[in-house]
């Protein structure tokens, strides 16, 4: 995986903490996905990495375990705090996690590790902090996610407006060498319009391009455009997400 600026990352969600959960649909539908793979285990130590405002966070520490919510954004974690949702709060980064070696029964990270330079590296230190017996549980996109965002782009500009994905065999091979079980699937969200589309990445503050971003304001021709352009069924706009979900045993 190449190179990213966490500093931008965290600012992007920063700017989308306090209105996060209105649009974070795809999280809640990952996370769900995510739970039936663990099949009703309970946890007496949880990790809950790239917590975001914490959702997840309380629904552990809710089923009794006592929860660490980890994020890169400040701004995430003060309203994880602002709700009370953890009995620890981290402000670090899955790539070099600040917690001994076998602290916790589970790590969890829905949706987070997209945002690492090295998929490898960070499952390693979800690896690291898990103690024996425990296990890492995680989701991230895959190759092919948000086609039609790419699609309706295209109408408009030959520039990147999406970030690239590894593709599943990348991914299924950043497992190799553990005990672990994946799956892959597509979810789709539907919107009543293009921009309505494109303002729920900006909720979730899924906005840094690895590549960079181009400031500007979009023309109300341009808007046509993409709205256009964009595949539309029945009158509604989808936006498709390649799921990849592993669950890795600790030795």
């Amino acid at each position: 995986m190449e190179q990213v600026n966490k500093q931008a990352i965290a600012a992007a969600f920063g700017r989308a903490a306090t209105y996060y959960e209105q649009h974070a649909e795809l999280q809640r539908q990952s996370a769900d996905a995510l739970l039936a793979r663990l099949e009703g285990r309970v946890f007496a130590q949880v990790l809950d990495a790239g917590c975001g405002p914490g959702r997840m966070s309380r629904y552990w520490r809710e089923l009794g375990s006592e929860v660490c919510a980890l994020d890169l954004s400040a701004q995430m974690l003060m309203q994880a705090q602002r709700h009370d949702v953890a009995h620890r709060y981290l402000l670090a980064d899955i790539e070099a996690i600040p917690q001994a070696t076998g602290t916790f029964d589970l790590a969890w990270s829905n949706l987070a590790v997209q945002w690492c330079s090295d998929l490898r590296g960070a499952l390693k230190e979800l690896y690291r902090v898990v103690r024996p017996g425990g296990a890492v549980a995680f989701s991230t996109l895959a190759q092919g996610s948000m086609p039609e965002l790419r699609q309706a782009w295209r109408a408009v500009d030959d520039r990147e407006h999406a970030n690239r994905f590894l593709p599943v065999e990348q991914l299924e091979n950043a497992l190799h060498g553990w005990e672990a079980e994946y799956q892959s699937h597509a979810i789709t969200l539907w919107f009543d319009d293009a921009l309505s589309a494109m303002r729920s990445l900006k909720g979730i503050g899924a906005t840094h391009l690895h590549d960079g971003r181009e400031q500007r304001v979009l023309t109300r021709s341009q808007l046509r455009q993409l709205q256009l352009a964009w595949p539309c069924q029945q009158g509604k706009y989808p936006l498709t997400y390649h799921l990849f979900l592993g669950v890795i045993q600790r030795d």
